[in-house]
């Protein structure tokens, strides 16, 4: 980043709140309209090695981008990192060497711990649109922003957890509608409030 504020901090909470609301709500809807279809999927997915392929190089790539050339077309999003910024070069010709290494030799649970890669990516975008706004309720996109870090870590380090999650979850069809209501009601909370009470923040 040469100047000027970065990509993430011009983000504003409706645009930020439209996207991740329109995608909990397509999550969760198809969830809810087909469960049978979705307790299946879901309970294949921890060990889905192709679908892992997506999820690590999405989330490797998305890194890649946050340490990438400044003034660079591909450096739009480079972020500065103060004392290790010296460490970029290095991190440059790494992270692709990483995501090569991973998707080939780290096959066991590599959805899930691409999925925790991309969430904790996910994270800083959000937190960063609702940094020191003004409306109080801004706290909802804190607080999924923070509860994507923790499973992210979680995730990363210990992927079983999600298989032990979509297990108990996928259990019993009522339990599984009962969690897709919920999150459900979490999109439609975000999406309400992104044409509402975050207009021009």
């Amino acid at each position: 980043m040469t100047g000027g504020p970065h990509p993430y901090q011009e983000l504003s909470m409706t645009s930020t709140g439209l996207v991740l609301g329109l995608a909990l709500l397509a999550l969760y809807g198809f969830c809810f309209l087909k469960p049978e279809q979705s307790r299946s999927r879901a309970r294949t997915l921890a060990r889905d090695y192709n679908a892992g392929i997506y999820t690590m190089a999405i989330g490797m790539v998305w890194f890649w981008l946050l340490v990438a050339p400044a003034g660079s077309f591909l450096g739009k999003l480079a972020m500065p990192l103060g004392e290790f910024s010296g460490l970029k070069p290095y991190l440059q010709i790494g992270v692709p060497l990483a995501c090569l290494g991973m998707i080939l030799y780290v096959r066991e649970f590599l959805f899930v711990r691409g999925l925790g890669l991309c969430f904790l990516m996910a994270a800083a975008p959000i937190l960063y649109s609702a940094f020191l706004k003004e409306p109080d309720s801004r706290v909802i996109l804190s607080s999924v922003a923070y509860l994507m870090i923790i499973k992210g870590l979680f995730y990363v380090s210990m992927p079983y957890l999600f298989r032990d999650a979509m297990n108990w979850a996928t259990e019993k069809v009522g339990r599984w509608k009962a969690l897709s209501v919920s999150g459900l009601a979490v999109a439609f909370t975000i999406l309400i409030c992104a044409v509402t009470v975050w207009r021009g923040h």
